[in-house]
């Protein structure tokens, strides 16, 4: 913490001193006044945009791990979690039915063991739960 506020008291002084230094020289007539204007507003540009990057950076986020330790305890089965990742994805019963080969009987009886196992009631409810166990990303 100390290492920080030092830095950025380093560069507030280098910066009020800079600014000291171009108002000596403006008053001095050593440039004309588009130079200032340019190197001040260019200062200004630059530092805007170092901000905007620090304070927008984000670190990468962890790689999604499934688990296998709640899918396990729930007693999910593949098909099931298969049926869950394409119903996180929004699809509706027809097309989880199409994109798998199963009649949408088939993913209804799945949707309806997911509520059960999950205790849940809609499909949002299902999905959230999910997440939150790290069953889908």
């Amino acid at each position: 913490m100390i290492r920080t506020i030092v830095l950025w008291a380093l560069v507030l002084a280098g910066g009020a001193f800079a600014l000291q230094w171009l108002e000596y020289q403006y008053m001095a007539r050593a440039f004309s006044r588009d130079i200032y204007i340019a190197v001040i507003g260019t200062a200004f540009a630059a530092g805007g945009v170092w901000l905007g990057w620090k304070l927008t950076s984000r670190a990468a986020p962890a790689p999604f791990a499934l688990n296998a330790a709640a899918q396990a305890s729930l007693g999910l089965t593949g098909q099931e979690m298969k049926v869950l990742e394409h119903l996180a994805a929004g699809q509706s019963n027809k097309e989880i039915a199409r994109t798998l080969g199963l009649s949408p009987n088939t993913v209804k009886t799945h949707i309806a063991n997911l509520f059960a196992k999950l205790e849940v009631a809609r499909r949002t409810q299902a999905i959230g739960k999910a997440r939150d166990l790290q069953l889908i990303p």
